[in-house]
């Protein structure tokens, strides 16, 4: 079952303004030694920054200090990338049910986009919700 969906672009003109200064906050060293040598370098963290900020809002989470570091965009030239949801991020995932994250990243000259897909369980409520509590109003 998709228990959440997030979707970002980022405009990579102005990304690549703020790249130095702010990419040891967002990304893992290993995503950091993956795109070093790319000639598409500044579109390729693009995209993964915007991965990053899809699963975020796939796990209806802000963005909390550090966060963008627990969420690791691994690439393999013979596989689509993955999703490891690290820590506390990785924490929320499972409590929400989350068994698989799926990413898709794409960029082309101006734009990085990215889209997370969630799957899992769904984790029930405490206590069902019953007609009594819909009339009722006591939550």
């Amino acid at each position: 079952m998709i228990l959440g969906v997030g979707i970002d672009i980022v405009d990579t003109e102005r990304w690549a303004h703020s790249l130095d200064r702010i990419q040891h906050e967002i990304f893992t060293p290993r995503e950091l030694a993956a795109c070093a040598d790319r000639v598409d370098r500044v579109e390729a963290l693009a995209a993964r920054f915007a991965a990053k900020e899809a699963c975020l809002k796939a796990l209806h989470a802000g963005i909390q200090q550090g966060a963008l570091r627990l969420i690791e965009i691994v690439s393999d030239p013979s596989t689509a990338p993955t999703i490891e949801l690290l820590d506390a991020i990785g924490e929320r995932a499972r409590e929400a049910g989350v068994h698989k994250a799926h990413v898709s990243l794409s960029h082309q000259e101006g734009i990085a986009a990215a889209v997370v897909f969630l799957e899992g369980t769904k984790v029930p409520a405490e206590e069902p919700w019953a007609l009594e509590t819909i009339v009722t109003g006591q939550w």
